[in-house]
């Protein structure tokens, strides 16, 4: 095991920590106290819980698997020991239902179901929020107290120079070949009769339910959002995180109140508000979406089609056409420049592409203009079409000082942060008190201060 494992903070890894604090709860079938590190324990049922759960994600070890949960456990509970010796690191109550929030979020999203995620605690949501607050609060001290270690650790341009020039050959990182592309998006146009219609069955709706029928189970029958299932409950979720329509419409509600029809970049909405919490809100809505009729799909290709040779005999640059004419907000001002959100540069692998695009993408000459085609936009779901331009790519190849500074900066001030949190460990041993329990004495640990 490596320093690595144990101070990445890996989705999988976080929703296993979870679950194992709100199962073991429920479920103490072992509840032997392993390891006491300042004033926590660790339990059995923990490392057994969180071992099930490696396996069913088919995690493999080299070592002994519980051993290694163990020893991530064991500091997971000493930054928390000594986070709360620190009194410049506090958690707040809103900051443990923000990471709740998240969390619930992820449970939704991993399971499929508030239903399914009830089955699997084999209790209600509200019983597995309140479990889950403690679990969530050491989280947060853990990681503050991390942060607060490596908080002034850094790499100057020498440093990463000399690290890259002392790297052996095999080594040295592996840059994968990365496509920079802009794009044109073209939404085909909706009759207005289509959208009355959709508005009118909204409408319909919303007296049914103001007549008692159940918001819920005709958000199950009708709704063509991805909460369907869940009766168009939504969770909690601030103003930012909701188109603006939809957010000015589900903060002017009160309790169980219907909205009238709101239009979306999404389709169309009526919104019931659930609950109000601080700066957030639990709503639950219906949405329909008009359909888009062959016609409008014929008229938005030809168009494009028209747009693109416009730009390849160079009547109109692609950068000005995607200003004026692209519908996609996040990248028209941009002249088109798509932008990787995972790294906030213009640059993708192939892995990082949408599968539409990497398909046409991936066979075009650098500056060559692609026909359009159809796809489905990743935030609203709806059909569009789109022209890519190949803007650059990069191949393939061992990491170098010119074109890699910032990657092989990155890399290297990791290593070097994780120098300084295993420097901090070590010394943390010495004066914490910590008992493990006998059957792990012969424990590879990584650290060799755990037995004392």
């Amino acid at each position: 095991m490596t320093t690595k494992k144990i101070i990445k903070a890996g989705s999988i890894f976080l929703l296993a920590v979870l679950m194992t604090g709100i199962v073991s709860a429920q479920d103490k079938v072992v509840d032997q106290i392993v390891a006491i590190v300042g004033g926590n324990i660790i339990l059995k049922s923990d490392i057994e819980k969180m071992y099930m759960d490696q396996q069913a994600q088919g995690m493999t070890s080299d070592g002994d698997m519980k051993c290694e949960i163990l020893e991530n456990f064991l500091v997971d509970k000493l930054l928390v020991a000594e986070a709360e010796l620190d009194t410049l690191i506090t958690v707040t109550p809103n900051q443990v239902n923000q990471q709740m929030d998240a969390q619930i979020q992820t449970y939704l999203a991993y399971f499929g179901s508030e239903q399914a995620v009830e089955n699997y605690f084999k209790k209600p949501l509200a019983s597995i929020r309140a479990e889950m607050q403690e679990v969530i609060r050491n989280q947060i001290l853990s990681q503050q107290m991390q942060q607060k270690i490596v908080q002034d650790v850094t790499a100057t341009p020498s440093e990463v120079r000399a690290y890259y020039r002392n790297l052996p050959e095999e080594e040295i990182p592996v840059i994968p070949t990365q496509y920079e592309y802009a794009q044109i998006t073209m939404r085909p146009e909706i009759s207005l009769e289509e959208e009355n219609r959709v508005k009118a069955e909204l409408r319909q709706l919303k007296q049914r339910i103001e007549e008692g029928s159940s918001f819920a189970a005709m958000a199950v029958m009708y709704s063509e959002g991805p909460s369907a299932n869940d009766g168009g409950e939504i969770g909690y979720q601030g103003r930012a995180e909701l188109a603006p329509n939809y957010a000015a419409a589900a903060f002017n509600l009160r309790d169980n109140q219907v909205s009238n029809v709101v239009e979306s970049e999404f389709g169309y909405h009526i919104i019931q508000l659930i609950d109000k919490r601080g700066e957030k809100v639990n709503t639950r809505h219906i949405l329909m979406k008009p359909k888009i009729s062959d016609d409008a799909k014929e008229q938005a290709f030809s168009r494009l089609d028209s747009l693109a040779n416009m730009i390849r005999k160079e009547e109109i640059p692609f950068s000005e056409a995607a200003r004026l004419f692209s519908s996609d907000k996040n990248t028209r001002n941009n002249g088109g420049i798509a932008i990787n959100p995972n790294t906030m540069s213009s640059k993708f692998t192939v892995e990082e592409l949408d599968g539409d695009v990497s398909k046409i993408l991936t066979n075009l000459k650098i500056n060559e203009i692609s026909d359009p085609f159809e796809t489905i936009d990743p935030e609203s779901r709806q059909t569009v079409f789109k022209i890519v331009k190949l803007v650059d790519k990069t191949e393939g190849h061992k990491a170098n000082l010119q074109d890699d500074y910032q990657q092989l900066a990155n890399q290297f001030l990791a290593q070097k942060k994780e120098k300084v949190l295993k420097n901090w460990i070590t010394e943390k041993q010495a004066d914490t008190y910590i008992r493990i329990d006998e059957t792990y004495a012969n424990c590879n640990f990584e650290f060799n201060n755990w037995m004392k």
